[in-house]
C-alpha cells in the first residue's frame, strides 16, 4: 500500500495537463454553456460509478455528494478546494443509468451524458457557467477528466481542483488556449505562480 501511494504521488508531481481539446461553448446572449467531450477507454458502467458514487467523486470531481446520485432526489454537494466551505442543497433531476445525469451546481445546470464506443466511453458534459469564467471552467474540467482518466485506469494522483489545479504547469496555457477557442479575453490570474 505504501509503495503504491508513492507511486501515486509521482504521477502527480510528473502531472502536466494535455493541449487543450474536445470543448466549445454554446451561447445564447448572455447565456453561455461549456461543452467538453472526452472520448475514455472504459465501459459506461465504470464512468457512471465514477460519476454518481460518493467514494468515486472524491478521487476526481471538484465537489463531494452526500450520497449516491445515481437516483433522483435531493443531494448536497459540497465544493472542494474553495477557501471557505461552499455547500449546494441541489436536486439529481434525471439519472438514467449508464446514459444521463443532470443536476444544478454552483448556479448552473450541469449534464453529462455517456455514449458507448467500441472502445470505451465518449463522456459529454453541458454546464451553464457564467460568461467570465468560462475558460476557467473549460480548464479546471479539464483537469479534472485528466484525474479521472488515471482514475479510471486503477492509478488515482488524488482529485486537483481549486487553487491546487492553479498551481500545475500548464493551468496558464489551457487558460490562454481555451479563451483562444472561445474568442474571449483571457483572464486575469492571481496566484503565487508565475505565468507560464
Amino acid at each position: 500500500m505504501m509503495q503504491r501511494e508513492k507511486e501515486s504521488m509521482m504521477q502527480r508531481e510528473k502531472y502536466v495537463p494535455g493541449r487543450a481539446a474536445g470543448a466549445k461553448v454554446q451561447k445564447m446572449g448572455d447565456a453561455w454553456t461549456l461543452v467538453l467531450v472526452r472520448d475514455l477507454r472504459h465501459p459506461p458502467e465504470k464512468v457512471w460509478e465514477a460519476l454518481t458514487e460518493p467514494e468515486h467523486l472524491s478521487e476526481w470531481a471538484p465537489f463531494d455528494a452526500s450520497r449516491s446520485m445515481a437516483a433522483v432526489g435531493p443531494v448536497r454537494l459540497t465544493a472542494v478546494g474553495a477557501p471557505t466551505p461552499q455547500v449546494s442543497e441541489t436536486t439529481v433531476k434525471r439519472a438514467e443509468a449508464l446514459r444521463l445525469l443532470e443536476f444544478t451546481w454552483g448556479g448552473g445546470d450541469l449534464r453529462w451524458e455517456l455514449e458507448p464506443l467500441a472502445s470505451g466511453t465518449r463522456l459529454t458534459l453541458w454546464h451553464n457557467i457564467n460568461r467570465g469564467f468560462i475558460t476557467w471552467g473549460a480548464a479546471g474540467w479539464h483537469i479534472c477528466f485528466d484525474v479521472l482518466e488515471y482514475f479510471l485506469a486503477g492509478e488515482s494522483i488524488g482529485r486537483i481542483v481549486g487553487g491546487d489545479a492553479m498551481k500545475f504547469e500548464g493551468w496558464q496555457r489551457l487558460l490562454g488556449e481555451y479563451a483562444e477557442q472561445f474568442g474571449v479575453e483571457s483572464p486575469g490570474f492571481s496566484s503565487n505562480t508565475s505565468k507560464r
